[in-house]
């Protein structure tokens, strides 16, 4: 069995803690919590031990490893303990707060041989790992653009304070939303060399952004849009979707389905035909030990007590490719404080016209 301790129980953290704690691999030992009614509640009713000091709980209970679902600034600290102490770690998205500090957890990691593995759940999703399965057979060709996209009605009028809302916590539509759609193109096409054209907007919040917008670089003139929107009640919950179009083709993915389409040029792929193709996530998923909110859900946390229960270091969804995407994320608010790149001065325009090399290597 291996020994979990879970830390933090909010939204994420309880619906952790239901599908862990039903594992029929694990036993959680330790929970921890600043909110004392909760622990409160789960000590009379479960049984669990619980704890309010997270310090205190790691040095009283033997644990294999921890589930971290704390609000986003706490990450750092509390994975650098747990490693520390040689626990391998499940942290909530994202990683932290900076690449530079999500890079030296991931260096950490590995010089003292721990799984590490983070929520991005989509990389779970049965569509979304179709899309990947396509990609590297070349389905569709080589890859021109991406459309990334994540819709919702999370923040529907002016909100107090809370963690979400306050970018030093971790929260904000970038953080919290668009990064969903940024790990799944770093998982496809990997990290970008640039961005451009950072929005990042309010609609109702007055802390934070509420859009996400911007067209991110990778070599080869591979280009990806980016549109989010987390205050957008004509979705009925969070939908996150793909569009990847290629030479042979073009790839459209959600939650739901996977669309293909394949160009006469396409090469033969099993399973799939010249023209439209839908697989559907129901007949792309294996069954779970324990449905919560998605498959996906479980089927992370699944992935994670397998790799402790086999020591496998070599991931889909480590530490090392978390810090990709912090990245990107760095990147996009930088960005987006630099203002428009190309102005309308008429000055530059002349000059920036003038005819020269294209970006094709030929005479414009």
């Amino acid at each position: 069995m291996i020994r979990v301790g879970v830390v933090g129980l909010g939204k994420m953290g309880l619906s952790h803690l239901a599908m862990i704690n039903a594992h029929p691999d694990v036993k959680v030992d330790a929970v921890v919590d600043s909110t004392g009614y909760i622990l409160d509640v789960l000590s009379k009713y479960t049984g669990l031990r619980t704890f309010t000091d997270y310090e205190t709980m790691l040095e009283k209970v033997e644990l294999d490893a921890l589930l971290i679902a704390t609000p986003t600034r706490f990450h750092g600290p509390m994975v650098k303990a747990a490693l520390d102490k040689g626990l391998n770690v499940f942290c909530e998205k994202p990683l932290t707060l900076t690449s530079k500090e999500s890079k030296e957890l991931a260096a950490l990691a590995e010089s003292k041989g721990l799984v590490t593995q983070v929520g991005y759940h989509n990389r779970f999703v049965g569509a979304f790992r179709e899309v990947k399965a396509l990609l590297e057979t070349g389905a569709i060709g080589r890859v021109t653009h991406i459309l990334a996209e994540a819709y919702g009605p999370v923040v529907l009028k002016s909100k107090g304070s809370t963690w979400r809302s306050q970018r030093t916590e971790g929260g904000g539509c970038l953080y919290d939303y668009a990064a969903h759609p940024v790990d799944l193109l770093s998982w496809y096409v990997g990290a970008p060399v640039g961005v451009g054209g950072t929005i990042l907007g309010s609609v109702f919040s007055e802390n934070t952004e509420d859009e996400v917008f911007s067209t991110l670089y990778y070599p080869d003139n591979v280009s990806a849009q980016l549109s989010v929107n987390w205050s957008d009640e004509s979705y009925r919950k969070m939908t996150t979707q793909i569009t990847i179009s290629g030479t042979a083709g073009r790839i459209r993915a959600d939650r739901q389905e996977v669309q293909v389409f394949l160009r006469d040029s396409a090469p033969k792929v099993e399973g799939y035909e010249k023209g439209w193709n839908v697989k559907y996530t129901t007949e792309l998923t294996e069954n779970v030990w324990f449905y919560l909110r998605g498959e996906e859900y479980s089927a992370q946390l699944d992935h994670f007590v397998k790799r402790v229960e086999n020591h496998e270091l070599d991931d889909i969804n480590s530490f090392a490719s978390a810090s990709t995407t912090d990245r990107v994320l760095e990147l996009l608010t930088i960005d987006a404080e630099s203002g428009p790149a190309t102005r309308d001065d008429e000055s530059v325009v002349a000059e920036r016209l003038t005819p020269k090399r294209g970006l094709f290597g030929r005479r414009s």
